[in-house]
């Protein structure tokens, strides 16, 4: 056979983060050869970083599961899929059955927003279940996004996107692009487009506990106590309302609140918050100046203040900044994407949920549903709290709760107490190895990707489908179909026998597939032939035709048309975050200091471009280079406690204590420390061999599942209150009598 016929490329959107690079994939009798940037991709144009290498790795690692596996008291057995599928759906009803709907809970991962069919067909499982114990990564991340974008703008997915590259002023708030790539910010080669910035004359500004990736390139490093930003996003209004008139621009004839806003801002001047912030008063009146005299500005804030307990108020307060200085739905300042497949406006079949709070509480804490979901800080208390309502049975989707989400041994524990869990996971990691049944779906390579979500956070409006590289095997099965498949069992078994219609459903949902519902979200979308039958407008078959995407231009203006509230009005003082603002002055106190016990530092997260989250750490070629597990202490309280790099601490914290090497460095300010997340693979009973051999510790050992923004529940992880010490000494062996 020749060479030219044993040898192909291949063109795809790399779905392991948010920043959707093209790749360019050269295969040699169907074994990959090389991956590198697609410079024709118009989006991200040859850039690529270094995780797109680990999908050869994922694809072949030989830790992946291939098959349905069940736990038995001897160990692990390979299994049928029919034999797995009827094993899970009947263990799931028996326990709903048992105990009632709620008694089985579900929680989905950060891989499903990266998966097409997770995202066309992943909610049909967990609707299947009926139970209000709906649990995502949503609570742990960006929670507070969507809850502020369902207030302000009338739809939780309707998130203002920084015009990066058209701003001229930056001003990033927890925020670390050079690591994440871009988070709500789909951004490819984030780092040119930074840069660019600066090049046409404008400033990069980062405020953070820590001198991040992204900070060392900034015109502008300001360190902030962890916990303190949205005192500090009040002062900035109050110097921006207070000391110069407000400009909300074209928004001013449909904007509600402003004197509300105006109002609050009143009691919030520099002077008063600088002692809790560590901000000095002129420096936070220079970046209210600054950002004010920017003819293009945006504020961009990120999980640093998401997973704080103000987040909720965080996010509100940048869209209010923003809006307030004319930058909201402006060229070069925040505004709204209008995706191909429209997750909005689009279809009723495929648009997803406009979003909710408050229509139900979780049993034990009490705390608010967001979005059909409860928080998944209450997850382990809801199977730990004996009575009524208790779950007793778990389904997982490409999620590793133990290690991403508050209190991580105790949610440990409750798992090794249900009475039955399924997982639809490729992988036996920490969680999944408590799960009755496993259901492992194909690789990322194996199945046609489309970045739904991000596409609709994206700096710029493209499209792009990748079709499968490889075809699954007999034994795989794409996730899409586990779910569905799964979904008809249980109903199966809650009628008593096949319905005609749920029969009939499953079948057309089937024969369809994500693809076919992808093209017709196009064909409806705001690109479609429905808008643009002249141009012909776009469809899957065009986008197949286009290998390396297709540019739909800037973002432009788009209010009001794109508000979903029901007055189509740009809401800028909801009342639940206008309340809360009296909890942020009750918790700083006019003259007070800073609320630290003697002793006592703050712990915040980190990330590295190699990493992401608890799931890529089984690639050999991620981990490569110096231990990334470890704690960043500053100089000056690494002196006063008798640390010295390299050695190990024992950090304690309310709810558990982990010892782990330290790092004495200025990138921390002093009072704080950081640990990376996504680590702690030590756990027994897992399958992931690279992963355990750089295991590392995790931080979710030490965050507090009682602590939380108390508006939408999200897990507050930056600012945990933590000891440290250096560690004891290994014991010395007795010396054996001669």
């Amino acid at each position: 056979m020749s060479a030219k016929a044993t040898s192909r490329v291949h063109f795809r959107t790399c779905n392991l983060c948010e920043a959707m690079c093209g790749l360019r994939i050269e295969l040699r009798e169907e074994r990959i050869t090389s991956i590198r940037g697609d410079d024709e991709d118009p989006f991200s144009r040859g850039h690529v970083c270094p995780k797109a290498l680990a999908l050869k790795d994922l694809h072949e690692d030989p830790d992946r599961l291939r098959h349905p596996m069940r736990r038995t008291q001897t160990g692990w057995e390979r299994v049928s899929w029919d034999e797995a599928l009827d094993q899970a759906a009947k263990g799931l009803h028996a326990v709903q059955e048992a105990h009632g709907r709620d008694a089985v809970a579900s929680y989905l991962g950060n891989p499903n927003v990266h998966n097409l069919g997770n995202m066309v067909f992943g909610s049909e499982l967990v609707r299947a279940l009926r139970s209000k114990n709906r649990f995502s990564a949503t609570s742990v991340d960006q929670l507070p996004h969507q809850l502020v974008s369902y207030f302000m703008f009338g739809h939780q997915l309707l998130v203002p996107i920084p015009d990066l590259d058209r701003t001229r002023y930056l001003l990033v708030m927890g925020a670390n692009p050079l690591a994440s790539n871009g988070s709500l910010m789909t951004a490819p080669d984030v780092r040119t487009r930074l840069r660019a910035i600066q090049q046409r004359g404008g400033k990069l500004v980062v405020v953070d506990p820590r001198r991040t990736e992204t900070a060392a390139i900034a015109d502008t490093h300001v360190f902030i106590r962890p916990g303190t930003d949205a005192l500090l996003l009040l002062a900035l209004l109050h110097v921006v309302l207070h000391e110069h008139p407000p400009r909300t621009g074209h928004l001013d004839a449909l904007t509600d609140g402003l004197d509300t806003v105006r109002a609050l801002a009143r009691d919030f001047p520099p002077e008063r918050v600088a002692p809790h912030t560590g901000v000095p008063a002129e420096t936070v009146r220079t970046l209210a100046r600054d950002f004010l005299a920017a003819d293009a500005a945006v504020c961009y804030g990120r999980m640093g203040l998401s997973t704080q307990p103000f987040g909720s108020l965080c996010q509100w307060l940048i869209n209010v900044l923003n809006a307030v200085t004319g930058q909201l739905d402006k060229e070069g300042g925040a505004m709204f994407t209008q995706p191909a497949f429209d997750i909005i406006c689009g279809p009723k079949a495929m648009a997803l949920g406009r979003g909710s709070h408050g229509r139900w509480k979780s049993r034990v804490r009490g705390l608010p549903e967001t979005g059909g979901e409860l928080p998944s800080a209450v997850l382990a208390e809801e199977m730990l709290t004996p009575g009524d309502g208790r779950v007793r049975a778990l389904v997982t989707m490409a999620g590793n709760p133990v290690l991403s989400t508050p209190n991580g041994a105790q949610l440990e524990r409750a798992l090794q107490g249900l009475d039955f869990m399924v997982s639809v996971d490729p992988y036996l990691n920490e969680t999944t190895r408590h799960a009755h049944i496993i259901l492992p779906p194909v690789s990322p390579l194996e199945r046609g990707h489309y970045d739904v979500a991000f596409h609709a956070l994206a700096v710029r409006n493209t499209a792009k489908y990748s079709p499968p590289l490889f075809e699954p095997g007999p034994e795989g099965r794409h996730d899409w179909q586990i779910v569905l498949a799964l979904q008809h069992r249980l109903e199966t078994l809650r009628k008593g026998r096949p319905s005609v219609r749920q029969t009939l459903r499953y079948q057309a949902l089937t024969r369809l597939g994500p693809e076919r519902m992808l093209d017709i979200g196009l064909r409806l979308g705001p690109h479609g032939s429905r808008f643009h039958p002249l141009r012909q407008g776009l469809s899957l078959s065009k986008l197949r035709a286009s290998p390396h995407g297709v540019d739909l231009g800037p973002l432009k203006p788009c209010l009001p048309e794109r508000l979903q509230t029901k007055d189509r009005r740009l809401h800028l003082a909801p009342p639940l975050l206008v309340a809360d603002v009296q909890r942020l002055a009750q918790t700083f106190p006019e003259g007070g200091a800073p609320d630290a016990r003697a002793g006592e530092l703050l712990l915040i997260g980190r990330r590295h471009l190699r990493d992401n989250n608890s799931w890529m750490h089984n690639v050999p070629g991620l981990l490569k280079g110096k231990p990334r597990c470890t704690l960043m202490v500053h100089p000056e309280d690494a002196s006063r406690l008798g640390l010295a790099d390299g050695v190990d601490a024992t950090v304690t914290s309310r709810v558990g204590e982990v010892t782990v090497p330290v790092a004495v460095t200025d990138e921390v300010m002093p009072g704080v420390v950081s640990l990376p997340h996504g680590y702690g693979h030590r756990r027994q009973g897992t399958k992931l061999r690279v992963a355990s051999e750089h295991a590392g510790i995790s931080q979710n050992d030490l965050t507090d599942d009682h602590a939380v923004d108390a508006v939408s529940g999200n897990a507050a992880f930056n600012g945990t209150p933590v000891r440290v010490r250096p560690a004891a000494p290994p014991q010395a062996s007795a010396t054996p009598a001669a």
